[in-house]
């Protein structure tokens, strides 16, 4: 399927490694100009390496997206290569914890690596997006607004308030061609998931094997995702295709969510 998005520009934020990595690299396969941002150099300028082998075209912008200077930096440097019509948001976990444990500081922390940093960008990118009567815009959940997970409790807050916030975005915009929805993968092998199962090993006692063994089981598919599979999905979302789907929160989780909707 032709997605419709050939030659449109996007930016992708949290790109330099697991799920936002493997967005960024397949939108650039069908055929995206993608800019990617995060705060390691090293790792954004090998994954432009590796776009470009791929025939793809990306330009990497190493910003702090909890610092507003680096994302006002990021916008104009982002806008200089041509107009935004594609954003997916995506950024790193908060620290894991228990919600009786969680002081003001905490979730001011994650606020300004959750939350705020996407009310940032949609507030400098979609003028344009408003202008051309085009845009995607995506962020990157997680199943925890479904159904929160244990001792999670600053992501399960954040996440859950990114939700609310494209929801009534979605219903604002969607008169103009711009689709706002957000995506909730369930467990997926990445370097995340790796540190969430090791502060699980640590505070259960056990080995980290038996801590991923647990999961799994509770899990109808078997097995977590790759981050290809988030991706797969996620570029359907971003692209021309999705037209009518917006204000939606998407699970992909391999049926691990048990409620209904």
């Amino acid at each position: 399927m032709d997605l419709g998005i050939a030659g449109k520009l996007a930016l992708v934020t949290g790109a330099s490694q697991g799920i936002g990595r493997a967005i960024a690299t397949t939108l650039a396969r069908e055929g995206a100009k993608v800019v990617v941002a995060a705060r390691s150099a090293e790792k954004l300028h090998e994954l432009v390496r590796q776009i470009e082998q791929d025939g793809g075209e990306a330009h990497a912008i190493v910003a702090d997206l909890t610092r507003p200077h680096d994302l006002e930096r990021l916008v104009m440097e982002a806008q200089s290569l041509g107009p935004i019509e594609l954003l997916l948001g995506n950024t790193g976990g908060p620290r894991p914890g228990a919600a009786q444990h969680m002081k003001v500081q905490d979730v001011q922390a994650a606020a300004e690596l959750l939350l705020y940093p996407m009310v940032g960008l949609v507030g400098a990118l979609l003028p344009g997006m408003q202008s051309r009567r085009f845009g995607r815009i995506l962020f990157i959940t997680s199943l925890a607004v479904r159904e929160p997970i244990e001792n999670l409790a600053l992501s399960n807050t954040l996440r859950a308030a990114l939700t609310g916030y494209a929801k009534t975005l979605a219903r604002e915009v969607a008169a103009q061609g711009i689709t706002v929805n957000t995506l909730g993968p369930g467990y997926t092998l990445t370097e995340r998931v790796e540190e969430v199962f090791a502060f699980r090993a640590q505070s259960q006692g056990i080995p980290l094997e038996a801590a991923y063994a647990q999961q799994t089981a509770q899990i109808p598919a078997g097995r977590m995702a790759s981050p290809q599979e988030i991706a797969d999905v996620a570029a359907f979302l971003l692209s021309a295709r999705a037209s009518y789907l917006t204000g939606q929160a998407i699970m992909v989780e391999g049926g691990a969510i048990r409620g209904l909707v």
